[in-house]
């Protein structure tokens, strides 16, 4: 492998275990009373939702704007350091801040620098790779942040319920040793870039000044690109909306959390575990086959996961789930960075990961007022979507994947 394109995922590795670390941290910080203010009449649980959505709302909307100004300034890797930087600090602040608005306030600028920190490394990968090893390149790329996502909680879980901690003469508690920590796990993504990442040569000759996406492709059918943007929402969406309806889920099939999160886990690990694999195929037989065919498999394993009555069957359901989203998934990224031309990697590529985050954000809240109409109702739909997106994927997509 590039050791390129391995730091860039480290770093990848790290903003999302320090993202997935605060998901469970910080919720429980805000029931622990650490935080005040006014509240406007919302219920704990409702700021403390606030709160983690001001995060992916924040990185979604300045990727577009992010990835055209990289593109127009010829540079990456400043980005994705700079976002780093802005990670430490905000990690660091967690505690200083002391009212709902400040942790709103803090989680808001970490989004912003997240979304500096994707779009530039995605255009990095592109420009390191070829057409031969674009599509195994994002798929270490993407495995390597599924392992940061999937970590972060359970080093959360134990940080917190272990506190407070005798360290260094001080007592430290459990909060803040979380913040702590996922504070130093963008300083070693930082240093890990520092060294061994640089802007390749090509990037400011070839920066464009002519980076707007498009929406159709000016023969009345979509522009490939946002095809597979359509493509990376309903994954995205399908992904997200589980971990909304824990309760409902651990209900219905008389679990508790040890296997609920051993559910969450399946998915991560076969995710992690084909998304390589899946990667290397796509570049010897093809992208676009690959996108389509993972949609498929994602569809029904979400709709069966709707009426399944086991723990160990939603599972194996959730496995198979991670498979097919590692088959649509970096194949996706890898095609977008086809038609990626003169300079305009990061646009282009920051509808896909824009178009990721959003999902990933919708998911959630719409999946509590669908489960409220029927258990199996988010499942179905989500399901549906897929099915939809395959078709959109195998109409609006040519199927050879190269631009012009």
């Amino acid at each position: 492998m590039d050791r390129r394109v391995v730091a860039l995922g480290i770093a990848r590795l790290a903003d999302s275990f320090g993202n997935a670390l605060l998901i469970v941290a910080l919720p429980l910080y805000v029931a622990s009373g650490g935080v005040g203010g006014r509240t406007l009449g919302f219920s704990v649980a409702v700021l403390s939702g606030v709160v983690l959505a001001a995060f992916g709302v924040f990185d979604a909307l300045v990727q577009p704007a992010a990835g055209r100004l990289s593109d127009r300034l010829g540079r990456r890797r400043a980005f994705v350091l700079a976002g780093l930087v802005v990670l430490v600090g905000t990690d660091l602040a967690f505690l200083a801040a002391d009212s709902y608005l400040g942790l709103f306030a803090a989680r808001a600028v970490q989004g912003l620098g997240v979304g500096c920190t994707v779009t530039a490394s995605v255009a990095l990968i592109n420009e390191y790779s070829t057409p031969e090893d674009r599509g195994v390149n994002f798929g270490v790329f993407n495995a390597l942040r599924l392992v940061g996502f999937g970590v972060g909680p359970l080093v959360a879980g134990v940080l917190v319920d272990g506190g407070p901690y005798a360290l260094l003469g001080h007592t430290v508690g459990g909060f803040a040793l979380s913040f702590d920590v996922a504070a130093a796990a963008a300083a070693v993504g930082f240093v890990v870039v520092l060294a061994l990442v640089r802007d390749p040569a090509s990037t400011s000759a070839a920066a464009s000044t002519d980076v707007a996406f498009a929406v159709t492709d000016g023969a009345g059918g979509l522009d490939p690109v946002f095809a597979l943007g359509v493509a990376t929402l309903v994954l995205a969406l399908g992904i997200a909306f589980f971990a909304a309806i824990e309760p409902a889920v651990n209900a219905r099939l008389g679990q508790g959390a040890a296997a609920f999160g051993a559910q969450f886990a399946a998915f991560v690990a076969t995710f992690v575990c084909t998304q390589p694999l899946a990667g290397r195929l796509s570049d010897r037989h093809g992208r676009k086959r690959f996108v389509v065919a993972g949609l498929l498999v994602t569809a029904p394993t979400l709709l069966l996961q709707g009426v399944v009555t086991t723990p160990w069957g939603l599972g194996a359901l959730r496995a198979l789930q991670g498979v097919g989203a590692a088959m649509a998934f970096g194949p996706a990224l890898a095609l977008a960075g086809d038609y990626a031309s003169g300079g305009t990697d990061a646009a282009t590529l920051s509808v896909l990961t824009t178009a990721f985050g959003l999902g990933a954000g919708v998911g959630p809240v719409v999946a509590g007022p669908l489960s409220a109409t029927g258990f199996a109702v988010p499942f179905a739909v989500a399901a549906g979507l897929s099915v939809l997106a395959a078709l959109v994927v195998h109409t609006q997509v040519p199927d050879d994947g190269v631009a012009g």
